[in-house]
């Protein structure tokens, strides 16, 4: 049997070479992850992401979501894909002001769950169809003891929204 050509050679330990760099930065940023989020006892403190947001994970309808804080937004909104993939019926119409005009969305209701106990049922959500990621608005932040510093929220949980 012959040897394989060194080129053949090259690139198999080239291949793994990149693929343990691949699973180790994966392992890395996954344990980046873990850290960001800590429950102790009633307060939930989540530490910024390297994008600079809050990231809160938690059930949606009973499906796992991860949600962007923000403090600016007067409602949860979701995008419209995953209301429709949630099976989420529209329960009115609404129109919203966003960072890129007005747009005109569905109401849907769902029951919320987030990482820590904070549970929110038949909550009212708006789905809009241009949205990248699902927001957690002050319609539940609003309903919580909470506070920013240094690059962490601590939210102090009392009875829940």
């Amino acid at each position: 049997m012959n040897d394989l050509p060194g080129w053949v050679k090259h690139g198999t330990v080239w291949m793994l070479l990149g693929l343990g760099l691949f699973l180790g930065v994966q392992a890395w940023q996954s344990r980046a992850a873990a850290t960001r989020f800590i429950v102790n006892g009633s307060v939930v403190e989540i530490q910024r992401s390297p994008d600079g947001h809050y990231h809160w994970r938690g059930r949606l309808a009973g499906r796992e979501v991860e949600f962007l804080v923000d403090t600016g937004a007067t409602a949860t909104a979701i995008p419209q894909a995953l209301a429709d993939e949630l099976g989420l019926a529209a329960v009115g119409q609404v129109r919203s002001s966003t960072a890129g005009g007005v747009v005109t969305g569905q109401v849907v209701v769902g029951d919320l769950v987030l990482d820590g106990g904070v549970r929110a049922e038949r909550l009212r959500i708006t789905a809009l169809s241009g949205l990248g990621s699902p927001l957690l608005g002050m319609d539940v932040l609003g309903r919580l003891r909470w506070q920013q510093n240094d690059g962490l929220l601590r939210v102090e949980l009392g009875s829940p929204p």
